[in-house]
C-alpha cells in the first residue's frame, strides 16, 4: 500500500526542510512506499525553492503550486485531487505533527480501517506548548462537535489524519476553502459510513514561522460545515452512506490503535 502525504505550505521555509527530512526518514525506516506532496499556497518566501531542491534529490518528494485561490482548504483539496497513493495523510508543514504517529496511522490502514484519526487529548497523547486561548477554544469546539455527532471522538478539528483513497472519493464534493476542511473531511467520512480507529498522538507547537489559523475568521465557517454535515446525516435518509464496515466497536478500534502505536514507538526507540 503506497501512502501519500499531502503537506499544505504557506511561507514555511524555516521548518519545511526539517519536516520533510524527519517524515521521509521515518517512512523509509519502516519500509513504507510513499510520496510526499508539498502543495504551495502562494508562498512569498523561499519555500518553493527549498522543496524543489529536496525533490530533485528524492523522487518520493513532489512540489505542486496550488492552482486555486489562497486558503488552507483549497490547498489541501489541490493535493487530494493529485495524490498518487492508495491512501493519503494530511500533515502540517510546521513540524507540529510527529512522523512516528504517521507510521501508526499507516499500520491502522493496513489492518483494514478506512480512516486513521489521532487525538491529542487522550491517555498516551502528548502536547507541547499549545497556546492557552487556542487550547480553550479547541476543547470547546470539539466538545460541541462530539455532543452533536455522538461519535466518541474528541479531536475532530485536528488536520492530521489519514484516509484510504476510497474515502476521499466518497466524501466529494468538498466545500471548505479554509481550515474548516479539517472538520469536513472526518465528519463526512464518519456519517457516510467509513470505519475508523483513534490513536493517541503527539503535537508540538511550531518553532518557526507564523500560524496561518485566524480564529476570529473561522467561527462561522466551522459552524457552516458542521451544520451542513449534521443536516446531511439526519435529513438525507442515507443517500450518501457507503456500504462499508462502519460497525466496529469503539473498544476494538482502541485495541487496534494501541497495538499500532506501541509497535511504532518500540521501533522508533530502537533505531
Amino acid at each position: 500500500m503506497k501512502l501519500s502525504v499531502v503537506v499544505p505550505a504557506n511561507n514555511e521555509s524555516g521548518s519545511i526542510e526539517a519536516m520533510i527530512s524527519a517524515t521521509t526518514q521515518a517512512l523509509e525506516r519502516e519500509g513504507i512506499e510513499y510520496e510526499l506532496l508539498v502543495v504551495d499556497d502562494a508562498s512569498t518566501d523561499s519555500t518553493p525553492e527549498v522543496v524543489q531542491a529536496i525533490a530533485a534529490q528524492n523522487p518520493g518528494v513532489r512540489y505542486l503550486l496550488s492552482p486555486y485561490g489562497r486558503g488552507f482548504g483549497l490547498t489541501v483539496r489541490a493535493g487530494l485531487e493529485r495524490f498518487e497513493g492508495d491512501a493519503v495523510a494530511i500533515m502540517m508543514a510546521d513540524g507540529s505533527d510527529h512522523p512516528e504517529d504517521l507510521v501508526a496511522y499507516y499500520r491502522l490502514l493496513e489492518e483494514g480501517f478506512d480512516c486513521a484519526f489521532g487525538s491529542r487529548f487522550v491517555r498516551g497523547a502528548q502536547v507541547y506548548d499549545y497556546p492557552k486561548l487556542k487550547l480553550t477554544l479547541n476543547r470547546m469546539a470539539n466538545l460541541w462537535i462530539r455532543m452533536l455527532f455522538r461519535h466518541g471522538y474528541n479531536d475532530t478539528t485536528n488536520a492530521f489524519k489519514a484516509y484510504r483513497r476510497s474515502v476521499i472519493d466518497t466524501v466529494q464534493p468538498l466545500l471548505s476553502h479554509h481550515f474548516n476542511l479539517t472538520v469536513e473531511l472526518p465528519l463526512k467520512a464518519i456519517v457516510r459510513g467509513h470505519s475508523y480507529a483513534i490513536v493517541p498522538i503527539s503535537w508540538t507547537n511550531r518553532k518557526e514561522g507564523v500560524s496561518k489559523l485566524k480564529v476570529q475568521e473561522m467561527g462561522s465557517r466551522y459552524l457552516f460545515i458542521v451544520l451542513y454535515v449534521f443536516l446531511e446525516h439526519h435529513l438525507s435518509r442515507g443517500d450518501y452512506k457507503t456500504a462499508g464496515k462502519a460497525g466496529s466497536e469503539l473498544s476494538d478500534r482502541r485495541a487496534a490503535a494501541k497495538r499500532a502505536l506501541s509497535q511504532t514507538r518500540e521501533k522508533a526507540d530502537g533505531r
